[in-house]
């Protein structure tokens, strides 16, 4: 198995774990940077050594578009075409082809889209969307999957997750030929995808199919949707509660602060956002205790750091005052400073909650961040 658990929490699903992969081994819970077209927005390879970030997240459907498999290909693989050494996780694209729903139609044979850089048309399958990551170089490879919307109903949900099951099924076989004579420690992992919109049968149906594809690992899609959280954590606890303790579970572009804390009590290994470095370009610095808005009058002449706890360059070095001047002058090198700030902070927070869960005080733990967070 790939996938180790160490410690577990005895009053939640909260455990702490490692992933070998064949770019090293990650302890988990983990939270992976997003560098959805190869790199992470604002910040370079050398700011991913600096915060330690032994795992990202590329896109498939982006490099795919641009700038294609044969460049990646020819120059070794997207890590020596990054500059970066740890491990990479595509994904398979579904949500990328859900959220151009004007621009694609879907078949059980695949997905047929228009480009929204170009105009071209393109024709995806289980079987060549396999091939792309394998073309690719990634580490982890996850299956096409037909991501439902929110709301939908269950009859729809139904509808749509017996396709992503046949695709899973395809995807599985196509990775499956494709390692089979490779060293089994050189090898890619493979993870499914979960779906079943909101509903716990279909959620159920749709993890033991998974299992049954001798996964190393298993996504749960589906999720941020437009579905409010308190929908969104009863669906991740209906997903874990029927996945066995030997997977990895990674939860699938969810990665607030708070949301961490939720999504590790509910048993989930590894989480992915660009959530960061997003609110970071427009000028939120996420601190202890709550969210900053740095272009706030009441910063303008603050010379204090960005939270006096954070132990990153950007606080050690720069005030208050100085980041919200660079980002009211749409200085460049504002995006990076703030962006850097707000991702080594969620690093922080993974490397509390393993702690605490290692030290058999998760709940004190989780509960404290909870209150000052609410109480900000």
């Amino acid at each position: 198995m790939n996938f180790t658990v160490k410690t577990r929490d005895p009053k939640s699903r909260a455990r702490t774990g490692t992933l070998r992969t064949r770019r090293g081994v990650i302890g988990t819970p983990v939270f992976m940077p997003v560098a959805t077209q190869g790199a992470i927005k604002a910040m370079s390879q050398e700011d991913l050594d600096a915060l330690g970030a032994k795992i990202i997240l590329a896109n498939s459907y982006h490099l795919y578009l641009r700038p294609g498999c044969d460049v990646i290909e020819s120059l070794g693989g997207i890590g020596k075409f990054m500059g970066y050494e740890g491990a990479i996780l595509t994904d398979s694209g579904g949500f990328q082809v859900w959220s151009l729903s004007g621009l694609r139609s879907l078949t059980d044979e695949g997905v047929t889209f228009t480009s929204h850089l170009d105009g071209s048309r393109h024709h995806l399958t289980p079987e060549s969307v396999i091939g792309i990551q394998d073309r690719l170089g990634s580490d982890i490879r996850t299956a096409l999957d037909e991501c439902t919307s929110y709301p939908c109903s269950e009859a729809q949900a139904e509808a749509s997750l017996a396709r992503t099951m046949q695709w899973a099924e395809r995807a599985a076989q196509e990775h499956r030929r494709r390692v089979e004579s490779v060293d089994p420690a050189a090898r890619a992992l493979f993870f499914p995808i979960l779906q079943g919109s909101v509903y716990p049968a279909l959620l159920r149906r749709s993890a033991e199919h998974a299992l049954g594809l001798d996964p190393d690992g298993i996504c749960i899609g589906g999720i941020s949707v437009g579905e409010p959280k308190e929908l969104l954590w009863s669906t991740v606890e209906a997903a874990t509660e029927h996945l066995p303790e030997g997977h990895a579970r990674y939860l699938m572009g969810v990665g607030a602060p708070e949301d961490l804390w939720e999504a590790v009590a509910r048993g989930v290994d590894m989480l992915d956002c660009v959530f960061p470095t997003r609110v970071g370009r427009n000028g939120t610095a996420l601190v202890r205790g709550g969210r900053l808005n740095i272009t706030n009058a009441a910063h303008r002449s603050d010379p204090s750091p960005l939270d006096a706890e954070c132990k990153c360059f950007v606080c050690r070095r720069y005030s208050r005052a100085y980041l919200g001047h660079l980002i009211r002058s749409h200085e460049l090198s504002a995006y990076r400073y703030i962006s850097y700030h707000n991702v080594q902070y969620l690093m922080d927070i993974i490397a509390d909650i393993r702690q605490a869960i290692e030290q058999g005080r998760f709940q004190e733990a989780r509960r404290a961040f909870l209150d000052r967070l609410n109480a900000a």
